[in-house]
């Protein structure tokens, strides 16, 4: 088609550093795996909270 445009295609790799990042009011983190690419999880703040205790307790 004349005029139409296709968005560009990234490719989706698992590398990269874990990362969260806030967006507006959630939370986005996001997992590189194994086998190759990403876990994303959006949470919110009661989430996050609640992961956080979590985490600190399965490593105490």
């Amino acid at each position: 088609m004349k005029g139409s445009f296709m968005a560009a295609m990234k490719p989706r790799t698992g590398d990269g550093p874990m990362e969260v990042t806030k967006e507006g009011r959630s939370y986005v983190m996001r997992v590189p795996l194994e086998g190759g690419g990403r876990l994303v999880v959006e949470l919110n703040v009661t989430e996050v909270t609640e992961l956080g205790e979590k985490l600190t307790a399965a490593v105490a």
